[in-house]
């Protein structure tokens, strides 16, 4: 089976429509034209909406992070109190239902009805923290499918691969101690959040299970493919992932507005086999991606469609 499903629920595109921001609901669109244009849109398994619910979010998330946000939303606040994160009347619903499209692809790929997944989802999440929402996020999508498939699955060890130019700080941060999750990012330094320096490796049961590639303005396809092959490929083989994970941001793509990292079309295609080259190694071919940054409509077109491509063999 090469099947590949998408999770691309229409409430995403609702988030801060109408609100000039480079996470705009265009970003949806412009994704969904491009696997239309492929081809690749009629090939793939297409995955139903749902909300992820309080006790799913409290995998990841505190009661209390959880309450303030939503209240934030409800009262019509323009931005979350508990950090830099822009919203409006639609971003909770948004946010739950994007969380809960990755827990359906993670559902359809640990129940064999797909190889793998590509999940169209914002407000993108990996710089969301337990207690509070960072950058463009409000929850952690890439870590709650992470608990979410060893708590339903019993899943033991779960690989997360993330290539956004800037640092999955969020992801780190709530598996930083847990020898269960590794955490692999490639990013621009400096940049925002300006975490992820190379000696940041994890804490106590969990040390060794993070690793940080922090690289200048400028660098590509050698830094970040070079990472993999001679780092993470290595790393892969003594982890043994049951289930990879990607936190896939096309914002490390040539021209990109907010980095300045050089990837092209054909690099995002390299690792995506690459990341399936380990996911068929130890994990069953089992991988599911989630859509974080790529603020350039037409690089993200062209960057998602190469990965989906890849992703479908």
């Amino acid at each position: 089976m090469a099947t590949t499903a998408l999770s691309a629920d229409p409430i995403c595109r609702e988030h801060l429509a109408g609100k000039p921001h480079p996470e705009r609901p265009e970003r949806f669109d412009v994704v969904l034209e491009a696997l239309r244009g492929s081809g690749a849109l009629d090939q793939m398994v297409h995955l139903g909406p749902r909300a992820a619910t309080v006790e799913e979010l409290l995998l990841c998330h505190t009661p209390e992070y959880l309450r303030v946000a939503k209240r934030d939303v409800d009262a019509g606040l323009g931005c979350l109190s508990t950090g830099d994160t822009d919203i409006d009347r639609h971003s909770w619903d948004a946010a739950v239902r994007a969380a809960g499209g990755v827990l359906e692809a993670v559902d359809a790929v640990m129940a064999g009805r797909a190889r793998n997944a590509f999940c169209v989802v914002r407000p993108p999440g990996h710089h969301a923290t337990a207690s509070r929402g960072m950058g463009f996020c409000l929850l952690n999508n890439v870590a709650l499918a992470a608990r979410y498939a060893q708590r339903r699955y019993g899943t033991g060890r779960v690989l997360i691969v993330d290539w956004d130019v800037h640092h999955g700080n969020g992801t780190q941060e709530i598996f930083y101690s847990d020898p269960s999750v590794f955490f692999f990012s490639t990013h621009q330094w400096p940049l925002y959040p300006g975490t992820g320096r190379a000696d940041e490796v994890g804490d106590g049961a969990g040390q060794g299970t993070t690793m940080n590639f922090p690289f200048p303005a400028g660098s590509g396809r050698e830094e970040i493919l070079g990472a993999v092959e001679n780092s993470l490929l290595p790393a892969a083989d003594r982890f043994r992932p049951d289930l990879v994970l990607i936190s896939a941001g096309f914002d490390s793509r040539i021209g990109d507005p907010l980095g300045r990292f050089t990837l092209t079309d054909e690099d995002f295609a390299d690792l995506t086999r690459r990341v399936m080259e380990m996911a068929d190694r130890y994990a069953g071919g089992r991988v599911v991606s989630m859509l974080e940054g790529g603020y350039n409509l037409e690089g993200l077109a062209s960057a998602a469609s190469a990965h989906v491509d890849a992703l479908m063999g």
